[in-house]
């Protein structure tokens, strides 16, 4: 799928800030149930402080905001090599597993995107430039690829993007300036506050993610991590236990591309 989406970019980087900002209460027949974690504010959760961002705020850090922004006016079209090019492009691209995928794609017969997905939503939106074909908008997810299957640079996976889905395409890992993460483990078993709990593995292997991101994509500019929706039905993979069993939605605004420490 080909369009051009580039001045949207640094939209959804202002969106993100903006719709980060309003906590909405708690309903009242909830209310006595479990908090979600960007409605508690200054309050605590097995010791941890509520809200997207630092003291328990949902509104994004004034310099976080203006960094993504930064960084989604660097997006530019490069030729495979990766040099500024007016007849180049620029890819986006999903990393993770199954519901990953099926959000971003969806794929249906004949490899189209179903409507209702990202990819399948931009192409039908009238406000997305679909004429000048300079951004590649790449799924690389795929079924039971989990966090640990991203967080090396050496993992099998990157190769499966780079021979599978971008150089059917004409592209390259140097064209690659724009990342959407959406990971999890399947079947854990320790919960917080344990200090073995398997939130604490997956936020390493995020850090790890990011890392890997920078040494397969050297152009990357921007990466927007998102939390695996709601798994608490789910026996075989999920996400965290702590939101499996109590039913607590993690969410978090864009996290603009840096150094990676």
């Amino acid at each position: 799928m080909i369009i051009n989406v580039r001045r949207a970019l640094a939209a959804l980087t202002v969106f993100a800030a903006v719709s980060a900002v309003s906590a909405v209460g708690v309903p009242h027949a909830v209310a006595a149930g479990p908090v979600p974690i960007n409605d508690l504010g200054g309050g605590t959760y097995l010791g941890f402080q509520g809200g997207l961002y630092p003291a328990g705020s949902n509104a994004m850090p004034a310099a976080h905001r203006t960094v993504g922004v930064n960084r989604a006016l660097r997006v530019r079209p490069v030729d495979t090599a990766g040099n500024p090019s007016a007849n180049g492009k620029y890819v986006m691209l999903s990393i993770g597993m199954s519901n990953t995928t099926q959000e971003f794609c969806s794929s249906e017969g004949g490899g189209q995107c179903a409507p209702y997905s990202f990819i399948g939503q931009a192409a039908a939106d009238p406000q997305v430039d679909h004429d000048k074909l300079v951004i590649v908008i790449v799924d690389g997810a795929a079924g039971g690829q989990t966090a640990g299957t991203w967080d090396s640079p050496a993992d099998a996976n990157y190769d499966r993007v780079r021979d599978t889905r971008l150089a059917p395409l004409g592209l390259t890992e140097r064209q690659v300036q724009i990342a959407w993460v959406k990971v999890a483990n399947a079947q854990p078993s320790v919960s917080l506050p344990a200090t073995n709990a398997d939130a604490y593995q997956l936020v390493t292997q995020q850090g790890n993610i990011m890392r890997a991101l920078k040494k397969r994509y050297p152009n990357l500019q921007q990466v927007f991590f998102s939390s695996r929706i709601y798994a608490g039905y789910a026996t075989t993979i999920a996400d965290l236990p702590c939101r499996a069993r109590h039913r607590i939605p993690i969410n978090r605004g864009h996290w603009p591309y840096g150094e990676a420490r």
